[in-house]
């Protein structure tokens, strides 16, 4: 297995609106943001519903699950820190709860397919935990 948490990669930009998708990932949760006006789940992290424009966002845990929708193999990092660790796989989660979300993929025991099945998998990277996603167990044991 890959070890990720050597590598000497930046981080994130931590806003006060981003803050806290930030700590939660760092405590091993996904959580998004729902809109309390017209009931819609939204990610990235923003201040209005992009959905109904109401302020009315709020935080709650997400379920973790979701499908690749896409996905791409980087043979040529944009920072040199990735390097040791290509070609890795970025990709589209399709969320459980609706929103897409961009995720570092990490490595299976076999090809990634668009449509597998993915669980959010918090890895420590570059001295912070990131949002990473893996193959499903389940997903694993039905191919």
């Amino acid at each position: 297995m890959t070890d990720y948490s050597t590598l000497e990669v930046p981080g994130p930009t931590i806003t006060d609106l981003t803050a806290p998708f930030w700590e939660a990932v760092s405590e091993g949760r996904l959580i998004i943001q729902r809109c309390g006006s017209c009931g819609e789940a939204v990610f990235y992290p923003r201040a209005l519903c992009p959905h109904c424009w109401a302020d009315a966002l709020k935080w709650e845990d997400a379920s973790g699950h979701g499908r690749l929708k896409s996905f791409s193999e980087i043979w040529k990092p944009g920072h040199p820190g990735w390097l040791p660790v290509a070609p890795y796989c970025v990709g589209l989660v399709d969320l459980a709860e609706g929103p897409t979300m961009l995720s570092h993929i990490i490595p299976a025991d076999r090809p990634v397919k668009i449509g597998a099945e993915l669980v959010f998998a918090p890895t420590h990277a570059g001295g912070r935990v990131l949002p990473f996603f893996k193959i499903s167990d389940q997903a694993r044991s039905s191919t």
